[in-house]
């Protein structure tokens, strides 16, 4: 999908009443993002649309370096969302907006924030596609746009050539899964640990609505959880894991998803496929022995868990990132673009 995954040009749309966190994102994730050698991944420009000043939807203004006709060059778009996105279609879909996006490339990668979701629907290129936005926005977004099949209950929809992503904390995680698409766990992870957020939330972990925070007091989880992630190759039932939090299997369960949104069985199915990705990007280990490591049994099961997450076999998989670096996972398996990342 990327033109040149050795300089790959990221382009982020910044409209008046941009939300600032969210604006920064892209250039966090992709700009932190390096090879081996230190060498950057990408080159992040941010733009507006005739180069000038954009207001925020704080109390200052952005100074951009590039205008729209950055646009024409780009491998990935990002829009954040704006003010205007909560506005009637007249302020969120100008002309100049529309003009602007209709330079950017068929091939080109576009990824929407939050509720500039509504902007990627008014041009047509969710049609008949999932897709998710902030979930405050989603019965207005279903209102306006039946065609599109929204699912307010995910964090981030890929589809290949555009992603959507609900609000903030989430247009972090699809930009990691992107840089995870392009050059592999080893990469997303360090600049995951470098800008100190998880390397992973899979795109099917549902937003968080409306969800009490455990009181500072109250038992929490999280201990079980860093001490499940490094006992990933052995059985983990519940039971023990109940046992290592100190509560009984039901008030366990119940915390376990009020913390993470998932019921603790597929939270660690899920960490268990993606260590087994891990393993087979940056090791030499046998299949047999990823797929033991991991605590997913069996090459055979690892297979089946790889096919229905990404599309590809355990030995494609490692090809794409020991064979050539520039082929992606989804160049691999065309398939998996159209995949809607689902909670195993």
């Amino acid at each position: 999908m990327c033109k040149n995954l050795a300089m790959h040009r990221v382009v982020v749309l910044a409209l008046d009443g941009v939300y600032p966190f969210e604006l920064g994102i892209p250039a966090r994730i992709f700009g932190t993002a390096t090879d081996s050698g230190g060498a950057a991944l990408y080159d992040v420009r941010t733009c507006s649309l005739d180069g000038a000043p954009v207001t925020t939807n704080a109390d200052f203004t952005i100074a951009v370096g590039f205008d729209s006709s950055a646009l024409e060059e780009a491998d990935t778009v990002v829009i954040p969302p704006f003010s205007a996105c909560d506005a009637p279609e007249s302020e969120w879909m100008p002309a100049d907006l529309a003009r602007a996006l209709a330079r950017v490339r068929p091939e080109t990668r576009i990824v929407s924030i939050c509720t500039a979701a509504f902007v990627l629907a008014a041009l047509g290129l969710l049609d008949d596609r999932p897709a998710t936005t902030h979930w405050k926005q989603a019965d207005r977004f279903r209102s306006l746009f039946p065609q599109v099949r929204m699912d307010a209950d995910v964090l981030f929809v890929d589809e290949g050539r555009i992603v959507t992503a609900a609000g903030s904390a989430a247009g972090i995680d699809a930009c990691l899964h992107l840089l995870r698409r392009d050059h592999g766990s080893v990469v997303a992870n360090r600049v995951a640990r470098l800008c100190i957020v998880p390397p992973w939330r899979d795109g099917g972990q549902a937003q968080f609505i409306d969800r009490p925070i455990p009181e500072l007091t109250a038992a929490t989880t999280a201990a079980t959880r860093a001490w499940a992630l490094n006992h990933l190759d052995r059985p983990l039932p519940l039971t023990e894991l109940a046992a290592h939090a100190r509560m009984s299997v039901r008030t366990f369960c119940r915390r376990f998803r009020e913390e993470t949104g998932l019921p603790p069985g597929q939270w660690l199915t899920q960490q268990r496929v993606d260590h087994a990705r891990h393993l087979l990007e940056a090791t030499d280990l046998p299949i047999d022995r990823v797929a033991a490591d991991a605590g997913l049994g069996t090459a055979t099961s690892l297979r089946q868990h790889l096919a229905n997450t990404i599309g590809v076999s355990p030995t494609a998989y490692r090809q794409t990132f020991r064979n050539d670096p520039a082929v992606t996972p989804a160049a691999a398996a065309p398939a998996c673009r159209d995949l809607v990342l689902r909670a195993l």
